[in-house]
């Protein structure tokens, strides 16, 4: 891992302690259940084959006037988590799970562009990997219901 303290998707200046490397069979029960649960799920891929680091899924619509949108995940083996959605009206946000210096442990960075010193307390309590992709699912599902990117981190222990 370069310079000990970056992992894939996370930028060195927002961890404060090792996550290790990612979890490849908890990332592909992960890709089951957004397979399994969402139809708007296009792709489900890893970005490398022979080394897997992220699995992106990408997605056919997006929420409010978004044509496509993309979920990249990362799931470390120590129980750290990146969920980074970005779509194509240029808007990010992240339910991330990590040691880092601005926030608690859990916790979420906003849109439109997911800045690190505006993360607030992750409304995702849960740590089994399953829930958790469960509880991301239910928020990108309700966004996306609503066409609105204003509640995201607002509900109450998900799924």
């Amino acid at each position: 891992m370069p310079g000990g303290n970056q992992s894939i998707g996370i930028p060195a200046g927002e961890l404060t302690g090792d996550v290790g490397p990612p979890d490849v069979p908890i990332m592909r029960a992960i890709r089951s259940v957004f397979q399994r649960d969402e139809p708007l799920v296009d792709d489900a891929s890893f970005d490398n084959v022979l080394q897997p680091q992220e699995l992106q899924l990408q997605f056919r619509d997006g929420i409010g006037t978004a044509e496509t949108c993309r979920l990249d995940i990362t799931w470390f083996r120590s129980g750290a988590y990146r969920f980074h959605y970005s779509d194509s009206a240029d808007r990010h946000w992240r339910f991330d799970r990590h040691p880092n210096p601005h926030s608690p442990e859990r916790h979420f960075h906003p849109p439109p562009d997911a800045p690190a010193h505006t993360a607030a307390g992750s409304c995702i309590e849960v740590v089994e990997p399953a829930l958790v992709a469960r509880a991301v699912h239910q928020l990108w599902r309700r966004a996306y219901e609503t066409e609105s990117l204003a509640n995201l981190n607002t509900a109450n222990n998900p799924p």
